[in-house]
């Protein structure tokens, strides 16, 4: 039996398990199982390794998408470049990182764009948004962070002004605020500044139609949650660990 998983903590908001178990059902895959590993502390990875020889690959979600590249004895030039990783897969004991949130971002947003969208804001600096900036820069979009508290190419929330959002049409949050249960929550952005050129992208998938989104459909923007992006970096990692390589 090849096993394989999804590393992250808490995992209560995980995709990863229902859709490989149900597509290991729908396809007839009777080899492989998915299960999640819900560790409070990234070093708690060597215990699942050594428990589980059979493990093949696995997903890294929230918070550890940087934190595993120390286990890693190798990474694509992706990985190296943008300093994460979301799928490991394992060869004779040896830990190989991807970033597959790479592909699904990017063929998930590239429907919605329009001539206009030129000029993007990233909503937080965690390793999803690593998957962003790197696809951003692929697509020759500019853009600017967003973040508690300022840097070099990032701005504070309470910077944004109506002169920002004018000029900066995308606006993707890859912070988990919203995420089932808080769903309360939303990335605090002057919403009332949004318009119909704007396109609101989510990476969080449940609710599908979080604050964040609810609040730019309101003011006329178009709106696009992370379901997508999920299905497509999931498939892309299942093909990654039955590849030869």
């Amino acid at each position: 039996m090849r096993r394989f998983g999804l590393l992250g903590y808490p995992l209560s908001h995980s995709f990863s398990q229902h859709y490989f178990t149900g597509k290991f059902s729908r396809e007839g895959i009777r080899d492989a199982v998915y299960e999640n590993f819900s560790l409070p502390r990234i070093e708690d990875l060597h215990t699942v390794l050594k428990q589980h020889s059979d493990l093949r690959g696995f997903n890294i979600t929230i918070p550890y998408k940087k934190q595993i590249l120390a286990f890693l004895s190798g990474s694509t030039p992706a990985v190296q470049q943008m300093g994460a990783c979301n799928c490991v897969k394992i060869t004779n004991g040896s830990l190989f990182g991807y970033n597959t949130d790479v592909v699904g971002f990017k063929q998930s947003l590239q429907p919605f764009l329009k001539p206009h969208h030129r000029h993007a804001l990233i909503l937080g600096t965690g390793g999803a948004s690593a998957a962003v900036e790197f696809v951003l820069k692929e697509l020759h979009i500019d853009y600017r962070f967003v973040s508690r508290t300022a840097g070099d190419d990032t701005m504070r929330y309470d910077e944004l002004d109506a002169s920002v959002l004018s000029s900066h049409h995308l606006v993707i949050n890859t912070t988990p605020l919203g995420m089932y249960p808080k769903t309360e929550e939303y990335p605090a952005i002057p919403y009332q500044y949004l318009t119909p050129d704007h396109h609101l992208y989510d990476l969080v998938y449940n609710p599908a139609e979080t604050q964040f989104l609810a609040k730019g459909k309101a003011m006329g923007a178009t709106i696009q949650n992370g379901q997508e992006m999920l299905v497509l970096q999931a498939e892309e990692s299942w093909r990654i660990w039955n590849s030869a390589d």
